[in-house]
């Protein structure tokens, strides 16, 4: 463990986190940061439009991609799509997504329809067009990661989906355990820092 982790370290053993779990917790974090900031350029994104000579920017592909919403990420959806239904899927704000459904609407991508159980709503229909262009980025992606997967044996990608599913659960829990399990603790680092408590 690097010398400027032990200062942590010690202070996390007191708040009852075991040494070799802070350990562990160090390494995964390497590796998310590196992913994070390699995804953060979401080079595949990119690369699968310009490859395919799209004029789309990638936070509307985000938004035609929720529109069209693949099962593997959002479930097989039974409620119509509306404009808050995109936003909550990508959990950005509804003028955000009202403005990229516009744009998409524009280029032919994306269209608003009435919706059948009530009429007074507004919904948001892929085109045949949008659909093409997902299933096409769609297939670039799962092409290149099928590629990387296939060189998995199948034991190791069934042990490490489900782990990585529990995984991504906790930044969920993030935010409720500092402010509820760990106040103390938190205020004690506060008070190090001299930053008064709001």
């Amino acid at each position: 463990m690097a010398k400027k982790d032990e200062q942590m370290t010690a202070f996390l053993s007191e708040a009852g986190i075991p040494d070799q779990v802070t350990r562990q917790a160090l390494a995964v974090d390497a590796v998310l940061q590196g992913w994070r900031r390699r995804f953060s350029k979401r080079e595949l994104g990119r690369m699968a439009l310009q490859e395919l000579g799209l004029d789309l920017d990638l936070p509307k592909l985000d938004v035609l991609i929720a529109a069209w919403a693949p099962a593997n990420e959002f479930g097989d959806p039974q409620e119509e799509t509306m404009v808050s239904t995109i936003a909550a899927r990508l959990n950005i704000d509804p003028s955000r997504a009202s403005r990229l459904v516009s744009e998409l609407i524009t280029q032919g991508l994306v269209q608003r329809g009435v919706s059948q159980q009530d009429a007074r709503r507004t919904i948001v229909e892929v085109t045949p067009q949008g659909a093409a262009v997902v299933e096409a980025v769609r297939t670039i992606k799962f092409l290149i990661l099928g590629d990387f997967l296939k060189g998995w044996p199948a034991e190791e990608v069934e042990t490490f989906l489900p782990l990585l599913e529990r995984f991504s659960t906790w930044s969920e829990e993030a935010y409720d355990k500092g402010t509820t399990s760990y106040a103390p603790t938190i205020k004690a680092l506060r008070e190090k820092l001299d930053v008064p408590a709001q």
